[in-house]
């Protein structure tokens, strides 16, 4: 069993300690990870727990898996690996810009010959 836990459905105003402290009543957390918006560092409603041990990550999946807390029901089940990216950042592209030559503007014309 994967040690790495996903908790979602978590408050807004969560904060690290307060999943830490939960989570050590199943067993000893080595670390608690509180996924964060990087533009405004508000949190997006989810964790990663890793527990230190693998009957300390089963306990806590059955004891707070639809578990209230701060309001809301939690959801904890493993981690899955994260899903392979692209070699620029996950977009399938490059730069960012259209790739059927067509030029600025914000639209893209069909080019008709000149006579």
């Amino acid at each position: 069993m994967n040690l790495k836990l996903y908790v979602g459905n978590l408050a807004f105003s969560t904060e690290e300690g307060a999943i830490q402290d939960l989570f050590a009543e199943a067993g000893p957390v080595q670390s608690v990870s509180l996924v964060r918006d990087r533009a405004t560092g508000q949190s997006r409603g989810f964790a990663f727990v890793e527990m230190e041990t693998e009957e300390g990550a089963r306990a806590a999946i059955e004891r707070f898996h639809e578990m209230p807390f701060e309001g809301r029901r939690l959801t904890v089940n493993e981690a899955r690996p994260q899903a392979p990216r692209g070699a620029f950042g996950g977009n399938g592209g490059g730069s960012g810009r259209p790739r059927n030559g067509g030029g600025g503007g914000g639209f893209n014309r069909r080019r008709e010959p000149r006579w």
